[in-house]
């Protein structure tokens, strides 16, 4: 059966979750947006841009670090992926279509109706919650690979988060960590322009002091029992409109780390 996504039914959205990481202001920004998650050309159109570019690049690390058989056309089957903050479900659906068991989770109801909707639409199969990472612990097993890609820096107390999401990683299992650096050019670039010049986001969709800076996110991923095993930076060519993965870790930047199996875990 296909949905239709109701706009006015996402805009009257639910409480989201009580959770320590949970910051209910940033959730009602997102809840605002909810219904154009899918559109290209509307307030989630740098996130679309960015997508191939993202998508390409975790392929890649997944495909290498379970030593996958990259040109099948499902080489993620048979691995459960969990994408915390998985908002309308941009890097949900395309890994689901390369075969993960995707368990998707968002504090925001509407952007999981929105979710919901749209994978139902592509016919795909994606296990959709409204929820929190501190309601999983102790009551999933872990996972193949823990997704926070553009999230960490919306939460309310960074470090715990990160420690927590890292509790979700399997003994060999991999976690990969997206969010921008809190620097002079990350403000420039994706508050002042971002927001205010080419108007792409919201204004105040981001806060600077909320930006992450490597070692910080390295901290939270190492307390968590994980080891950091590559950092890329990710830069946007606007005479070209695209993407690509760089050195450069000014701006945005994405983490992967794995657990070993020598660490174990203690919980879940």
């Amino acid at each position: 059966m296909t949905q239709t996504i109701d706009k006015e039914n996402l805009e009257n959205d639910a409480s989201a979750p009580h959770a320590p990481s949970i910051d209910p202001s940033e959730i009602e920004k997102f809840r605002k947006m909810a219904s154009e998650w899918w559109d290209p050309k509307g307030k989630f159109r740098p996130l679309h841009k960015f997508n191939p570019t993202r998508i390409g690049f975790l392929r890649k690390h997944i495909v290498s670090h379970f030593a996958l058989d990259g040109s099948d056309r499902q080489p993620l089957k048979g691995l459960r992926i969990l994408d915390i903050g998985c908002g309308g479900g941009l890097v949900s659906e395309p890994l689901a279509r390369l075969g993960a068991q995707m368990v998707s989770v968002d504090a925001g109801e509407a952007n999981i109706k929105a979710a919901i909707a749209h994978a139902d639409q592509s016919n795909l199969e994606i296990d959709y919650r409204v929820g929190s990472v501190e309601a999983l612990i102790g009551h999933e097993k872990p996972f193949d690979v823990v997704l926070n890609l553009e999230v960490v820096e919306h939460t309310a107390n960074p470090y715990v988060f990160l420690k927590d999401c890292a509790r979700l990683v399997r003994p060999g299992g991999l976690m990969f960590v997206a969010t921008l650096n809190r620097t002079p050019k990350a403000f420039a670039l994706a508050i002042v322009g971002a927001e205010y010049i080419l108007r792409w986001l919201p204004p105040g969709t981001h806060e600077f002091e909320k930006f992450l800076r490597p070692d910080e996110v390295r901290k939270g991923i190492t307390d968590g029992g994980l080891v950091i095993e590559n950092t890329s930076g990710f830069s946007y060519n606007p005479l070209l409109d695209s993407w690509s993965v760089t050195n450069d870790l000014s701006v945005n930047y994405m983490s992967v780390a794995s657990r070993p199996f020598s660490n174990g875990l203690t919980s879940a």
